[in-house]
């Protein structure tokens, strides 16, 4: 029987000191209100955008010109436009640091260790900024970059946005042809990579793949230095010289910040791209700011000093997201690498020394850790951490449970989920609220967050489509190549009119938290009635024989049957006890709807290089149908296991 008690509830204390109540009590004492608690704030927050998003502005001390209006069109979806007389710069606002203090920690696997103040960080945005100007690089020009999530790859968005350039980036680990799917749409006018990167202990060479890139997209290329022979790559690729080169005729000066109107593009993020060609998403510099300021001051509590880190590739918008932790003058921890290279005390051990404050990751890395029957909290002293936040895939309840029974008992667990479409969350944790087993604590402040049901009525105890039903500052601006807007209206605003439809597949809970349950277009259909895959993995996957779930509708007989994919652990087979223990399982923790008519094990799962599994794609190839852009994955060949299969022809 399920517990009936949090697994954490805030104190009096921490929540009297966290920057969220102060920002209620400001709201109180500016507005006349009487707001007591997150749902109280967070309904004004909604009722009254302009009113909310000034304040957060003035709050989180954002650098810039306000000016007079603050939301224009406000009950258009597609029309509205916030701060539209508001000028800024995005570098100014990330850049609030001087002196020999720690800006950003970076560890490279265990392979390299270094530490940067604000003014080494200064220096080499400021000779960064002049090579790019002499470069001829001007407002709305793109940077694209191939790096790993190190110092030098902040320092160059950094340089980029100081002059309104777009900055659009991914990790080193994509092929030559995923690099070209994205960077080859948006005409880069310089290309930035790296020598080589650890990975798992090995050294993995890129220098064949930056000259082949870089002569695709016919711009100069900059070559940083990490771990391979910078001079070596760059000699060999057309038109490039190394960073040091590239710098080495400027002196570090002032920044000079160029003020630019709020939803002047800042970035161009990706989507996956497993069904066909990335849609390249572009955000503006207000909106990001804003909605990360919220985020970061708000619902996670930071202040300037403290240390944040998040597990990310430069290919992921938690990078994005993780680096605007400088516009609180927190310190960013940077990590390069596989998070158990040369164990899965890595992390812990960089948190213990560093002492991390906030500590974001995946829910794919915490049920590894709990499968390697590590238990940080007896082996790690984690005293400084007062967040965790998993984001990625759902996590299961039971990766709850592990967080508060082998990492830490007295920490905040904020499941979060949003997405490269809005660079942020729709709904996360708080720290004014408990943390309830399996549940994300609610929605983000100032978005009307709310759960329809397929004919458009909002919906409690049941699932339904998660949508947001008002405009918020850090919509994407456009998409890139896509003159009318109609890929932009048709990936968010096909289904309900003047309503933005994420594409989760969530449920409203009795504590006002919220559950995702997969992806919307992943959902299972069994004699029509609508079931998450995440709902079967958080059955299978907490079975010691499993290490990794995958399930698809397969079209069958008029209707579809539900087939689920067991990648098992090692040395265990797939027997007739076993494939009777998982639909058991699953039929006894879910319903008997979930119990798949097919259990298949296969050596290996598909997955994105963020980590996330692929049930469309692979739902593709069981159908026979292409999968068009394999070089999204980070192991393609992996899709080959599921071709053909002939149990899944009777």
């Amino acid at each position: 029987m399920q517990d009936n008690r949090p697994l954490w509830v805030p104190s009096h204390e921490a929540v009297a000191k966290s920057p969220i109540h102060a920002f209620m009590e400001r709201c109180n004492a500016e507005f006349g209100l009487s707001l007591s608690g997150f749902d109280d704030l967070h309904a004004w927050s909604v009722a009254e955008r302009e009113k909310f998003w000034s304040t957060v502005w003035d709050f989180c001390g954002v650098k810039g010109k306000r000016g007079a209006e603050v939301l224009i069109d406000g009950d258009s979806m597609l029309g509205a436009r916030f701060f539209p007389d508001a000028t800024l710069n995005f570098a100014e606002n990330l850049l609030p640091g001087r002196g020999e203090g720690d800006a950003i920690l970076f560890r490279g696997e265990d392979k390299v260790e270094d530490r940067w103040s604000w003014d080494r960080l200064r220096r080499l945005v400021s000779k960064l900024q002049q090579a790019f100007q002499a470069q001829g690089i001007r407002e709305g020009d793109r940077i694209a970059a191939m790096m790993p999530n190190m110092p030098e790859t902040v320092a160059a968005m950094l340089a980029a946005a100081s002059i309104g350039a777009i900055w659009s980036s991914c990790s080193p680990d994509f092929g030559e042809q995923g690099v070209l799917d994205r960077f080859g749409q948006i005409g880069p006018k310089l290309f930035i990579a790296c020598d080589a990167y650890w990975y798992s202990g090995k050294l993995q060479d890129v220098g064949t793949k930056v000259a082949a890139v870089a002569k695709s997209l016919g711009v100069p290329a900059i070559v940083v230095h990490y771990a391979g022979d910078g001079e070596a790559v760059a000699s060999r690729t057309p038109g490039a010289s190394t960073l040091e080169a590239f710098i080495a005729p400027y002196e570090a000066s002032e920044i000079e910040f160029t003020p630019l109107p709020f939803a002047h593009p800042l970035y161009i993020l990706f989507s996956s791209g497993t069904t066909g060609v990335p849609k390249c998403i572009v955000h503006s510099a207000g909106g990001t700011l804003l909605q990360h300021l919220k985020e970061q001051r708000l619902h996670c509590g930071l202040e300037a000093g403290e240390k944040l880190f998040y597990f990310t590739t430069c290919g992921w918008m938690m990078w994005n997201w993780l680096v605007s932790g400088l516009a609180c003058g927190a310190t960013l921890c940077l990590f390069d690498g596989s998070p158990f290279a040369p164990d899965g005390n890595v992390l812990f051990d960089y948190a213990e020394a560093e002492k991390f404050v906030i500590f974001g990751t995946s829910a794919k890395y915490i049920d590894a850790v709990r499968k390697s029957g590590l238990t940080p909290r007896q082996s790690h002293d984690l005293s400084s951490l007062r967040l965790m936040t998993s984001t990625g895939s759902p996590l299961s309840p039971e990766g709850f449970t592990f967080v508060y029974e082998g990492i830490k008992t007295d920490v905040q667990l904020a499941s979060i989920s949003g997405g490269t479409d809005i660079v942020s969350c729709f709904v996360l944790g708080n720290p004014l609220q408990p943390v309830w087993r399996g549940e994300i604590q609610g929605p983000g402040l100032g978005l009307a967050v709310d759960v329809w049901s397929d004919d458009g009525k909002p919906v409690r105890g049941e699932k339904g489509e998660l949508v947001c039903t008002k405009a918020f500052p850090s919509m994407p601006v456009m998409f890139w190549n896509d003159p009318d807007g109609a890929k932009y209206r048709a990936a968010y605003f096909d289904r309900f009119d003047n309503v933005w439809c994420h594409g989760d597949f969530a449920e409203w809970t009795e504590h006002g938290g919220l559950i995702i349950h997969g992806r919307s277009d992943a959902t299972l259909n069994p004699g029509g009635v609508r079931i998450g895959t995440a709902e079967i993995y958080n059955q299978v996957e907490q079975m010691e024989e499993v290490a990794e779930a995958l399930c698809i509708g397969q079209e069958w007989d008029d209707d579809v049957r539900v087939i689920l994919f067991v990648r098992l652990a090692a040395g265990v087979t797939l027997t007739e006890d076993l494939v009777k223990a998982i639909k058991t399982r699953i039929r006894t923790g879910a319903s008997p709807r979930h119990v798949p008519a097919k259990i298949i094990a296969v050596a290996d799962i598909p997955r994105t290089k963020s980590g996330k599994i692929v049930e469309l794609a692979v739902r593709e190839v069981v159908h026979g149908r292409p999968v068009k852009n394999q070089e999204a994955l980070a192991n393609p060949e992996a899709l080959q296991l599921f071709a053909g299969l002939s149990e899944l022809k009777d």
